[in-house]
Formats: structure tokens, sequence, C-alpha cells
């Protein structure tokens, strides 16, 4: 497809060399023309958690897109040529896409978040969006579905056929479960969001524009959950500027 974009090797992953324009033109042309493909939102944590996972590496490789979620993926692909990469954060994509499908009628189910959590992100965005479609909702256990959970989860997006699949898991659960699924769940895209249902229900709180622009959102969700996400953080960031730094180097990671 000709508007699908360049990728960026960035430590081995290849993130697409675009912007969140040429994003929601994309996806509008999957869902207009029955594609079927899974979208990875990536920053830092997602290219560190592929350095010693070959299985997640390909998967963020073999989708349909795979979009720098952080401002430093933005930063490696401008330093490798690519002055047309933005950010692509995962929130402000679904947003633009519940706007987007206002206009164009296209259907939503969510997936993901604590038990409740997706259907409190489906009250608060049909509020933001009067006239949205969004046909289902589902919060999953914090394991694998066992048979009968997905022969049930099969059976109800056979019969919804949404357009867009919202998955809210962490990663690397979002981007398994969207390899696993595309081709077993009758929708068109899927799209690995992370944090965005908690942050569009209040569970988590946004980080400013001005520290967003400045690449230091990791820091303003490392003080709302340190015990969680310090090692994410405080090692991962370093570790991820050490190799970037040798691969711009030697060419290699």
């Amino acid at each position: 497809m000709s508007n699908i974009p360049p990728r960026v090797n960035v430590l081995g992953v290849n993130i697409c060399a675009t912007n969140m324009s040429n994003v929601l033109t994309t996806i509008e042309s999957w869902i207009e023309h029955d594609g079927c493909h899974y979208v990875c939102l990536t920053g830092v944590h997602g290219v560190m958690e592929c350095q010693n996972d070959e299985d997640l590496r390909q998967i963020h490789n073999d989708s349909g897109l795979t979009v720098p979620d952080g401002v430093p993926m933005v930063w490696a692909g401008r330093l490798q040529g690519f002055a047309q990469m933005a950010r692509v954060y995962g929130p402000d994509l679904m947003l633009e896409m519940c706007k987007l499908s206002v206009k164009k009628g296209y259907t939503h189910f969510f997936y993901g978040g604590d038990k409740g959590v997706a259907e409190e992100l489906r009250e608060n965005i049909e509020k933001r969006f009067p006239g949205i479609r969004i046909v289902g909702t589902y919060s999953p256990p914090f394991r694998p579905l066992n048979d009968q959970e997905e022969r049930e989860l099969r059976k109800q997006i056979a019969w919804l056929k949404p357009d867009l699949f919202w998955i809210g898991l962490s990663t690397p659960k979002q981007e398994r479960f969207m390899s696993d699924h595309i081709h077993k769940l009758d929708t068109k895209v899927m799209l690995g969001v992370g944090a965005a249902f908690d942050i569009h229900t209040g569970h988590i709180r946004d980080a400013s524009d001005l520290v967003k622009k400045i690449g230091m959102q990791w820091l303003h969700r490392l003080c709302q959950e340190p015990t969680r996400l310090w090692r994410r953080y405080l090692y991962n960031n370093p570790v991820f500027v050490y190799k970037f730094i040798k691969q711009l180097m030697t060419g290699k990671y």
C-alpha cells in the first residue's frame, strides 16, 4: 500500500518514519478497504523489551505500523535523516480516531484495563464524542484467556465486527495479543495503546504539553508509579542512550 511509511532502525526495531496525520490516513485506508492490521505504539520501553526477545522484536517489525510513541524515537529518526517524524502518542491517537469516527461511522471495541475501566472509558468517550459507536468492552483477567474465554471473545467479536479494536494492556502483553489475535478476531485494525485507558478515565494523570515536548514524560509517570516503573525508566533509559549512540557510531546495535 503506497501510504505505508519507511521505517527507521532503532536497536533492531523498525519504527515508522511518520506522524499523526499520516497514521490517521493509513488507518482510514485500512478500514475503508477491509484491511486486517495491528499497530504498535512504541517508545524506549518497547524497544528495550525487544533487546532480549527476538519474538517480540519480530512482532513489532511485522506490524502494519510501529509508530513513535515516545519523543526519543522521534529524535532517533531525525538523527537518521527523517525530518518528517513526529510523536504519535497513544492517548492522542485514540482521541483523533474517535473524532474521525463520528464523521465516518467507524465502530470501536475496548479491550483491557482493570475491572470496570473499559466500561468507564466507554462512558467517558461517549460523553466527549456524541454519536460515536462503541459496540462493546471487555476487561480480561490478569492471565492468558482460557479456551472458553477465547471462544466467547471470538463469538462476541464475530457478531459485533468492530472496525477498531483498542487494547489497553502493558507492553509486551498487548503486542503479543495483537500478533496472536489479528487473524482470529473479526476486526480491521488493532491498536495497542497501553496507559491510554487509564489516562482517559482519570486513573493516571497525563503530563503537560511542555513536559511531553521536552521528552520528560517518563519522569512524570515515574513520580506517579515509582514502585512499578522505577526499573523501566532508571535502568532502561540510560542503557537505551548508550546502545543507540553505539548504533550511530558503529552501525551495529
